[in-house]
């Protein structure tokens, strides 16, 4: 049925479907008020999304160009919705106060769908679903997981992260240190300012096959099994329902899988 929708336009289908869910006094000013409107009116996408975030949206220095599964998935939706694409450059520390000032319509970077940002913003269905894993030098002082939480260790994790909440709680004795961009983790392992970085599936499988010197410790569990959504303001029911569509949509006719492939991401796309 999906597949038929789409079709006949995502757009279209998404606006009729959710303005039956209002009552029929106040179905038109919710559409006028929907940024769906604004974006297929103005023929113009803006999307949040975090150049250094390799796998997922990272900026190849080489081309200038911003790579991975999110960078070809928001081109997907882009032309689903008739519209030019627009990159708003954002980071996790930012990119909540970003959204509420309207400087994009959506998020889209994988984002971690928690409790604590849902206070703040709204979430679509899970297109991907990771944990934690650290990434090491090679011939490091980190050899296993039970190496990691020590005095005199340093670990970075990217400021505002999921993980950079989860590991401030999870640590005891290691000392946490959250970087800000433009800096990364990557940086700081190589200059052997840290000693581990705590990262997800997609930038440590990124940074093990592209660097000889990096390696991936596992935790003896799997820690902060977190889905990746995209992200859009609170408030705006007939957004979020087309963004929901749109994650159904490339789900059921492959675009998801194809692109998850293609950025060796398949073993974590959400089911």
């Amino acid at each position: 049925m999906i597949l038929k929708y789409a079709a006949l336009g995502l757009a279209s289908i998404a606006v009729t479907f959710a303005a039956t869910l209002g009552a029929p006094s106040t179905s038109h000013a919710q559409e006028m008020k929907s940024r769906l409107f604004e974006v297929t009116k103005n023929k113009k996408l803006r999307v949040c999304q975090f150049p250094l975030y390799y796998s997922i949206s990272y900026r190849n220095p080489k081309t200038g160009q911003i790579e991975g599964i999110d960078a070809d998935l928001a081109k997907e939706l882009a032309t689903e919705l008739g519209a030019t694409l627009e990159i708003v450059e954002t980071s996790f520390g930012t990119f909540i106060a970003d959204l509420q000032a309207n400087k994009c319509e959506i998020g889209m970077f994988g984002v971690g769908a928690t409790l604590k940002r849902a206070q703040a913003v709204e979430f679509s269905k899970p297109y991907l679903v990771t944990n934690i894993y650290g990434v090491t030098r090679k011939g490091g002082n980190i050899k296993q997981w039970s190496d990691v939480d020590k005095k005199d260790v340093k670990v970075a994790v990217s400021l505002g992260s999921y993980i950079d909440t989860f590991m401030k709680g999870y640590l005891k004795n290691a000392t946490l240190v959250a970087v800000a961009p433009p800096n990364t983790r990557e940086a700081e392992l190589v200059a052997r300012r840290v000693d581990i970085i705590m990262t997800d599936y997609p930038t440590a499988i990124k940074v093990t096959s592209e660097f000889d010197w990096a390696a991936t410790v596992l935790p003896s569990e799997k820690l902060a099994v977190t889905p990746y959504s995209y992200v859009v303001p609170q408030g705006d029911q007939i957004w979020l329902n087309y963004v929901n569509l749109f994650v159904d949509t490339i789900k059921l006719d492959g675009r998801l899988m194809q692109f998850a492939k293609k950025h060796k991401l398949d073993p974590i796309v959400a089911p």
